[in-house]
């Protein structure tokens, strides 16, 4: 009985536990599509690929297009950047469409974009084999920071820098930096129309026109229905556990009451056993 009351107790804390890590990673849920403006759609050479020709420039393609401050870096394998400035590109249709969520009256409302919008960062030359890092900061049209790193690999010919070209040591604009860190005029309103950046008036972002709006959903659905699915499963585990234990508990009572009784009617044979002795004894004693 003990050692089903622990392992009662031990599943039902294994159980809250889970119900627990799961309140709180929902709760993080509704967050984090609010953070996906502006977003990276794709890249040329593509992440974690293999370059095996020295490629003239890469391309970065965005959601929207990049501040015309932005800043793109690109090192080599030993850490020394070999970029040599960047410029916007012909838009292209994107192979696989980007979903990203505006906050429109309280409800995180979808837009699917099918447009990228390229920044062409040119490489000055190839100076050695191995893993170069292309890296980006840009502000979005609705104020956020756009920023993170395309990894590759490098296994083509080595290439000679340009005649009096110097590897570039400037960082990202000032202004730049204020914005991404949420010191410029970066706050959106309420309706979800994006702010654009530098004081520049309020716009839906370029390529609007290849949004396809779906429909909203609440931001609080999700988290409800795994509290409340979890909560379903805590109940029912407690409910199971204490009918098994008093099935079991009765199931050993009858048992005791037949042996019991099993027991009264062996005592209740014996007399019988004695009695046809003592009937058989003289019969015995005669044929003697």
């Amino acid at each position: 009985m003990r050692s089903k009351l622990v392992t009662v107790r031990k599943v039902l804390s294994r159980v809250v536990a889970a119900l627990a890590a799961t309140l709180v990673v929902s709760l993080l849920l509704p967050v984090a599509p609010a953070s996906a403006h502006g977003q990276l759609a794709t890249s040329t050479p593509l992440k974690g690929t293999v370059v095996r020709e020295p490629l003239a420039q890469l391309a970065l393609y965005f959601t929207e297009k990049p501040a015309s401050n932005a800043h793109f870096a690109i090192s080599g394998p030993d850490g020394s950047r070999v970029d040599n400035g960047w410029s916007y590109g012909e838009p292209k249709r994107l192979d696989k469409p980007v979903t990203e969520y505006f906050m429109v009256d309280g409800v995180f409302e979808p837009r699917l974009y099918h447009t990228g919008f390229p920044a062409m960062v040119t490489v000055a030359h190839w100076p050695a084999k191995g893993r170069y890092t292309a890296s980006y900061l840009s502000v979005a049209s609705d104020g956020e920071a756009v920023r993170g790193e395309v990894t590759f690999d490098y296994q083509g010919p080595g290439t000679a820098a340009p005649a009096g070209w110097s590897a570039p040591t400037a960082g990202p604009d000032p202004a730049l930096l204020a914005q991404a860190e949420g010191e410029g005029s970066t706050s959106s309103g309420a309706t979800g129309s994006p702010v654009a950046p530098s004081g520049a008036p309020a716009s839906e972002p370029a390529g609007a026109a290849e949004e396809q709006r779906d429909g909203g959903f609440p931001a609080w659905l999700i988290p409800a229905l795994i509290v409340v699915t979890v909560s379903v499963i805590v109940v029912v585990a407690a409910r199971r556990r204490p009918a098994v234990r008093g099935a079991s508990t009765g199931d050993r009572r009858p048992a005791g009451a037949a042996s019991r009784g099993g027991a009264a009617t062996r005592k209740s044979g014996s007399p019988t056993r004695k009695t046809g002795n003592r009937s058989g004894g003289p019969a015995r004693r005669g044929r003697r």
